[in-house]
């Protein structure tokens, strides 16, 4: 996504990058705490990424919990996500997606961009691509869950890929001043 800057990417795990425990009390706290992290070992620019789901019933929970709602993987979110709003008729959510970009770990004016993906949740899951939540979230520009689009259509209109439009949109302003 980031090639029409003609950056080298490399993720955090193949430079070995320890993860930070993600205390923040919002995606964008949790994204400049990973892209901190990340520089400050590295000592590289970092981009960093926090995302999850937030389902209005559910007072936007499971929130920045997305990942570890269960404790025991995306099947078993899913399965007390569905379980949680069984018999609920406002099933309207939204994927959220914080990114983080800093020039170094100290960096006072990180580059934050957000991305917000909205639709609602399934009864029952629906397809085999993508991760998490993807079985059970349909957009609301789509006849069908998130987990059934191709990835490069998943890519333009996800959370995810409406962060990175937005943060190459910054990037290309920054360097036309």
């Amino acid at each position: 996504m980031v090639q029409p800057l003609g950056w080298d990417v490399v993720s955090q795990n193949d430079l070995g990058v320890a993860e930070v425990e993600e205390t923040g009390l919002s995606f964008v706290e949790n994204a400049l705490l990973k892209a901190r992290n990340a520089a400050a070992q590295t000592g590289l620019p970092s981009l960093a990424d926090d995302s999850g789901l937030a389902v209005d019933a559910l007072g936007g929970a499971p929130g920045i919990y997305s990942a570890r709602y269960s404790g025991l993987g995306d099947a078993a979110n899913n399965e007390k996500l569905l379980r949680e709003l069984n018999g609920v008729a406002n099933r309207r959510a939204q994927f959220i997606c914080a990114l983080a970009l800093v020039k170094h770990a100290k960096d006072p004016v990180p580059l934050i961009c957000l991305g917000q993906w909205s639709g609602e949740i399934l009864t029952a899951p629906q397809g085999e691509q993508g991760f998490g939540y993807d079985p059970i979230f349909k957009p609301d520009d789509c006849d069908c869950s998130s987990a059934q689009l191709s990835p490069e259509r998943k890519s333009a209109r996800s959370h995810r890929g409406l962060a990175m439009q937005q943060l190459l949109q910054q990037i290309a302003s920054q360097q036309g001043q």
